[in-house]
């Protein structure tokens, strides 16, 4: 290949590089905008006391059948998903929250902690209510959601079973999709349950960043072979 060839080979190349790059940094920037700006819900979460700490419980209320002495725990909040899900501003401490329900035949204990979270997390015109333990005393096959209902009433539940409110809180919404900014947005009635996965890039769109850097690749090599 003579010179003049050669270097215009290589111009092509790098115009061909500058626009692939161009198109990568304009992909991660919508990209990252989405991520920024990714909706959560507005849900009771369930956590399970282990040791001095929570950890997000992996079954409903309704199917965990708690051990007596267990702790067990419910935070209101507005999450992306269980990763992110705020927890219980009270540590689980069996022995202070039962301190004045003694042991009986034929029963059970489970302290329960009850955070309906901050003013910040409350849907539009509601105010949480203080945080507060109680310590249920229930038959010993009972589950957490019979131990709750003992000491919280009122409780409402979504037809799905997700719960909804703990004591008449919140007064209406159910694990209701919010925006970036804390605003209610519309949610699909597909919608999943509140926590199944964090918001990401959808996959058609990094399938389409991958065939354009593809055809790129696949310009400057067929251009420099023409060249060769």
């Amino acid at each position: 290949m003579n010179r003049a060839g050669n270097r215009a080979g290589h111009a092509f190349g790098g115009r061909v590089a500058v626009a692939l790059l161009l198109v990568l940094g304009a992909a991660l920037t919508v990209l990252g905008a989405g991520t920024a700006h990714a909706a959560g819900y507005r849900y009771w979460s369930f956590w399970e006391g282990k040791g001095s700490g929570w950890a997000y419980a992996t079954q409903g209320p309704s199917l965990v059948r708690p051990d007596d002495g267990a702790v067990q725990g419910f935070r209101f909040s507005v999450s992306e998903d269980s990763q992110d899900s705020a927890k219980p501003r009270r540590s689980p401490d069996f022995a202070t929250v039962c301190a004045d329900t003694p042991a009986k035949d034929g029963t059970k204990r489970v302290a329960l902690v009850i955070d309906p979270g901050t003013a910040a997390d409350a849907p539009a015109g509601e105010t949480p209510p203080a945080l507060r333990t109680a310590c249920a005393q229930v038959a010993p096959g009972a589950s957490t959601a019979e131990a709750l209902a003992s000491v919280a009433k009122p409780l409402r539940y979504s037809s799905d079973a997700l719960l909804c409110a703990i004591s008449g809180y919140p007064a209406s919404g159910c694990g209701e999709q919010v925006s970036g900014s804390g605003h209610t947005a519309s949610a699909s009635p597909s919608s999943s349950h509140p926590g199944n996965g964090r918001s990401g890039p959808s996959t058609g769109v990094l399938v389409g960043l991958g065939a354009v850097l593809l055809l790129g690749i696949a310009a400057v090599l067929q251009a420099r072979r023409r060249r060769g």
